[in-house]
């Protein structure tokens, strides 16, 4: 709706009407709408005894900028019967803007065929203008024709073709007119290059990017930031961020979109303290960080676990008055709720006036991964109250909730949910949904959803290798991992964790090592901790202690109390004391104060009938204050998630449980022997 004018611009209006020319009229009028005051402008507009083509011409370009289209064709309709008045190029090259960014070509062709009356529809301008609305809307065959039957080209009309194709995903189309357009006279300018930088980007092709880049420093656009951000963006999405950060750093003065591009490009490359060094820097310097800097930097705050960092940057943010942008109010979400810190990302997100879907998606996902499962699931109802469908991402990441909680029911009821939304063909829902029935113990479910899948998807893959590497079906698995390259797909370091553990499970050392060779030699993958305490679990399963514990001592790795406990729970297996002893004094070195080695070690001196030893290490512990953290266990009875540890009595029906749980115990037949029982814990 339109505001009109408010009383003290009407009487400087009046009481100066006699005495202001037209042009001043104009320029007042230009000055209005350049600071926002439209309904003044309308108003000044109004009042005016004598308008020109500027006038018209001006207030329409004001309601196209503000995007009020059916103002602007209003104010045109009533401006094209003017008989003193003639409508041309510049207003139709408006009104075309104007069809544009509404998306609404129908309208536009009515534009057109005006044009075409009044004879301007071969002009640049105007033909310019046609060229970018047409291919914007995917009316490609129609913008070529209009391209090719404009008398005259200039960058303006080459560059508006080549941007249409871009925006239509016609990357390949819009790369091969550039080449026809360097073949001709006209001169490519800094948005030309920069525009078909970003065809490079979205095709991955680095080389003819790197072409690009070569005659970008030949005509000397180079030192422009403007096309060194397009290029930098380039080399990112070509998975150069090295050769990205290297050319913003060589720009003599940066801009804040180039700051944000070196920022975001170390976050990329998991240089989470460069980009913050950078930010300080950019700090240091004439420009100021916006939203999308503040983003990034609070992306990179969660990552480093700077919690203090985090909040200071969240002040500046509140002094800037950018927490109304909901890119920055989602990522100080995001990172409230990496750092644990829900209570204030719950804050955050009611402050919020007008929450979006990625609003949802991250306080779900915050509640998700600190295992608040009865939490996301209130919070997806609410979601669907909002009136909001959840997203691919919010269903996956509440799917995992349920696998980790094995609550098998809530995960069939968003199964279901999936279904009704028609995204059970996503890749994303497809390893959430596999990920769910697994971990819930349903592995022919699982199955039943890979199979049904219909696109090669190497995360979908591996989801299913796990889900069988973990219950056991190691054939399974293995089988699987060696039909990838039949389906065109190529392993990645989780494929290799899956099938290292099938191997394990089976006994299967030959082919273990087999592949955990073929890591680096053929895929050129570096075998991470996890990979090597796969190798290490699998020598411990099979007995050879002297192969495992030589392995831990030469992994390139820093070693942790993981691998070294997986041998010690090999130890007592193997009724190894001596290396029992010797590996968890390795592991009390690294963690005095760790529980679980002090039992296992008393386990290992049970396991050979040691009772003495192993009460030492129970005084010890003791003595020294350590107390094992009990396990949780949790059932799920109507919708109602029950916790408990053993001895536990605080659930309001305890003594009903107890009563049954007695009763259970005096039908038992055996009695297991008292001194295995005290001494022989499980770890």
């Amino acid at each position: 709706m339109i505001s009109w004018a408010r009383p003290h611009i009407r009487r400087l209006s009046s009481s100066t009407s006699g005495r202001m020319t037209v042009i001043q009229r104009n320029t007042r009028l230009r000055e209005m709408i350049k600071t926002g005051h439209l309904g003044d402008a309308r108003s000044l507009f109004d009042s005016m005894p004598c308008r020109d083509e500027i006038s018209w011409t001006t207030l329409i370009s004001g309601y196209v900028g503000a995007r009020h289209i059916a103002e602007a064709f209003a104010l045109f309709s009533i401006m094209r019967v003017q008989p003193t008045l003639r409508v041309d190029h510049f207003v139709l090259r408006l009104l075309l803007k104007a069809c544009t960014l509404d998306r609404n070509p129908n309208l536009g062709e009515s534009v057109h065929g005006y044009a075409i009356k009044m004879g301007d529809a071969n002009s640049l301008y105007v033909g310019s203008a046609l060229l970018d609305m047409y291919t914007k809307a995917d009316r490609i065959e129609l913008g070529y024709r209009i391209f090719y039957e404009m008398p005259l080209k200039n960058v303006i009309s080459w560059t508006a073709l080549i941007n249409g194709l871009i925006s239509c995903g016609h990357c390949r189309e819009a790369v091969s007119c550039f080449a026809e357009m360097c073949k001709s006279e006209v001169q490519c300018n800094g948005h030309t290059f920069a525009i078909i930088l970003k065809a490079c980007a979205d095709l991955g092709a680095l080389s003819c990017g790197r072409e690009i880049h070569t005659q970008i420093i030949k005509k000397g656009f180079d030192a422009s930031s403007f096309v060194a951000n397009s290029l930098a963006t380039m080399y990112n999405k070509c998975r150069k961020p090295d050769n990205a950060v290297e050319l913003l750093e060589r720009i003599a003065a940066h801009d804040v979109v180039s700051w944000t591009t070196i920022i975001t490009t170390y976050i990329q490359m998991g240089m989470e303290e460069s980009a913050f060094e950078a930010f300080l820097r950019m700090k240091r310097s004439d420009a100021s960080p916006d939203e999308y800097t503040y983003g990034a930097v609070i992306s990179a705050c969660a990552s480093l676990a700077r919690t203090k960092c985090g909040e200071q940057v969240h002040a500046q943010v509140l002094r800037k008055g950018l927490l109304n942008s909901l890119a920055v109010a989602n990522s100080i979400i995001s990172m409230y709720s990496k750092l644990g810190q829900l209570s204030s990302a719950l804050t955050i997100f009611h402050e919020i006036t007008k929450r979006d879907i990625v609003s949802w998606n991250t306080i779900v996902a915050g509640y998700s991964q600190e295992g608040y499962g009865n939490e996301a699931f209130e919070l997806l109802s609410w979601i669907r109250i909002e009136g909001l469908m959840p997203t691919e991402s919010t269903l996956a990441v509440v799917l995992t909730v349920c696998g980790n909680m094995a609550i098998l029911k809530q995960g069939m009821q968003l199964h279901a949910l999936v279904l009704s939304l028609g995204l059970e063909l996503a890749p994303t829902i497809q390893s959430a949904l596999i990920n769910m029935y697994a971990k819930c113990g349903s592995i022919k479910e699982a199955s039943k959803i890979f199979d049904a899948t219909t696109n090669y998807d190497i995360v979908v893959w591996t989801t299913m290798i796990n889900g069988y590497a973990e219950h056991g079906y190691s054939h399974e698995a293995i089988d699987l991992f060696e039909k990838l390259a039949s389906v065109g797909l190529r392993p990645d370091p989780v494929t290799y964790i899956g099938v290292l553990t099938a191997c394990s499970h089976a006994g299967l050392i030959d082919l273990g090592f087999n592949y955990f060779d073929s890591m680096s030699r053929e895929q050129r993958i570096s075998p991470s901790r996890e990979h090597y305490g796969c190798m290490i679990d699998l020598l411990c399963r099979a007995g050879r202690l002297d192969e495992a514990e030589h392995m831990i001592k030469r992994m390139p790795h820093e070693h942790n109390d993981v691998v070294w406990s997986t041998l010690l729970r090999a130890c007592k297996i193997n009724g190894d004391v001596d290396r029992g002893r010797r590996i968890a004094e390795n592991i009390l070195d690294l963690d005095p104060n760790c529980a679980g080695t002090h039992i296992a070690l008393a386990n290992v001196y049970s396991a050979k009938e040691r009772w003495t030893d192993a009460a030492e290490i129970r005084k010890m512990m003791k003595s020294k204050g350590v107390t094992k953290e009990p396990g949780w266990s949790w059932i799920m009875v109507k919708d109602c998630v029950s916790t408990f540890v053993a001895g536990d009595q605080s659930h309001l029906h305890s003594e009903e449980l107890y009563d049954v749980l007695n009763f259970l115990c005096s039908e038992e037949t055996s009695v297991q022997d008292v001194v295995s029982l005290m001494y022989d814990t499980e770890d």
